[in-house]
């Protein structure tokens, strides 16, 4: 059994042994990483880039490709330069100070790799990098904390944070602050196709509800409660946005989202099982007929009727509208995330959240600005995750790891981590945990005869 030592104790390896078993010299596991990983870098951002041309509705000009050329090559540089350095700066530092230390083994050369990188990139996509990273590294700093004993997840959790953040999102809308600059997301055009352009913003008509005394001088509670829900089911109250019926609102309103969230989730099952399909090995009753199929497209649904049923219940309740109703409407519509409580979507929403809202507060003085902050936010996150994928990789989000394995050629999964148990992170155990969860035992024969 080995003796865990502190985190403050080095470790007595080269970087030969721990980093790139597969070669002696550091100048060409740097060059492997690098010829690896532009074509896998280009791969991935082709797809990205084409995807965006063909979202914008139109023929391509002849700009706009020679744009989306050089935003292909300047992302591939970046990545590249990210994967690339980050093996450069281990061995470098390895050199440097004669020994690895906790924190110089993997985070501080990737945040160094990270910050090196991300000036390569266009200004205008590290905000989107950014956010990318920090809902990866997000959860698994909260793996990390929940393995050590520091907190304990509660069932369905993310329904609670994709409440609060929506509802923080659906308020701005109402307000009609989405409109302005600082708030000006493309989450936003997301949020309408759910809740409709009627709840954009806020009615400008308020009539406060006025009991009518013309066939009686009172009217009971009970009377006037029954009113008003007759008029909820058959009518609208005046300060509703919408023209139909508050009741066929609603229903509709989730009926939309529904079909549209399976028929999406029918269509991802049919392009990823296109093989199945054309070798007739595919069962559509087990593979596309499934209950899970219809979890995309409760939570729409039922999310946008909860939100519009209850938007309308307090308007006809009240008697007004208000741009508050959206708070406890996104929360009771937050209910519907049960049905499908991706964590993924939860902390994007998040992110999102508090970006919008730091760029309101910055833009009104009420919050400091801080420069090179985004920049602060990637290269920490990305060293977090490349810290979780070498040291604690039971803790990184496994589809991640297949992406650092596959940008690797296969060599993150070749990292000496027995050098690493000292520390007491059980790291090459993990590793063989992960590996074989994701499916990545198979290395390329070409390093494992090295």
């Amino acid at each position: 059994m080995t003796n865990v030592q502190s985190k403050f104790s080095p470790i007595f390896c080269t970087c030969r042994e721990f980093l790139h078993p597969w070669t002696d010299s550091c100048t060409i596991s740097i060059a492997d990483i690098l010829i690896n990983t532009v074509p896998q870098s280009m791969r991935i951002y082709a797809v990205v880039y084409l995807l965006s041309l063909i979202m914008r509705h139109r023929i391509p000009t002849l700009l706009d490709l020679k744009r989306t050329l050089i935003g292909i090559i300047q992302s591939t540089a970046f990545l590249s330069t990210n994967s690339f350095t980050f093996v450069l700066y281990v061995c470098l530092l390895r050199n440097v100070l004669g020994k690895f230390y906790f924190l110089s083994n993997t985070f501080l050369p990737a945040y160094m790799a990270s910050l090196t990188a991300i000036y390569i990139e266009r200004p205008v996509r590290r905000p989107l990098l950014a956010l990318y990273v920090a809902n990866v590294a997000t959860e698994t700093l909260w793996r990390m904390a929940e393995s050590r004993g520091y907190v304990k997840s509660i069932p369905k959790g993310q329904a609670l944070i994709f409440g609060v953040s929506v509802s923080a999102l659906l308020y701005i809308y109402r307000l009609g602050l989405h409109k302005s600059d600082p708030c000006k997301d493309s989450i936003f055009d997301i949020l309408r196709i759910f809740v409709g352009k009627n709840e954009e913003c806020m009615s400008r008509i308020e009539r406060p509800v006025v009991p009518s005394s013309s066939v009686q001088p009172e009217i009971n509670g009970a009377f006037q409660a029954y009113s008003r829900c007759i008029r909820w089911i058959k009518g609208k109250h005046d300060c509703c946005p919408h023209s139909e019926g508050c009741l066929q609102y609603a229903l509709m309103g989730g009926l939309k989202p529904f079909v549209g969230g399976v028929g999406l989730q029918v269509v991802l099952k049919i392009v990823l099982n296109i093989r199945k399909i054309l070798t007739g090995r595919m069962n559509f009753q087990k593979d596309i007929l499934d209950p899970k199929t219809l979890a995309l497209g409760m939570f729409l649904g039922s999310f946008s009727f909860l939100y519009k049923g209850v938007s309308c219940t307090l308007r006809n309740t009240t008697g007004k509208d208000d741009p508050r109703y959206a708070i406890p409407a996104g929360m009771i519509g937050s209910i519907a995330f049960t049905q499908y409580p991706d964590i993924t979507v939860a902390l994007y929403v998040m992110w999102k959240t508090l970006q919008i809202v730091y760029n309101y507060g910055e833009s009104k003085k009420m919050l400091p600005k801080v420069q090179g902050f985004l920049v602060f936010l990637y290269c920490f996150c990305t060293a977090t995750l490349f810290h979780a994928a070498i040291i604690e990789p039971l803790n990184l989000r496994p589809s991640y790891y297949k992406f650092l394995h596959s940008l690797s050629g296969g060599r993150v999964g070749l990292f000496n981590r027995s050098f690493l148990d000292v520390w007491g992170m059980q790291s090459s155990d993990a590793l063989r945990e992960v590996m074989k969860r994701t499916g990545t035992e198979k290395l390329p024969k070409k390093l494992l005869g090295a």
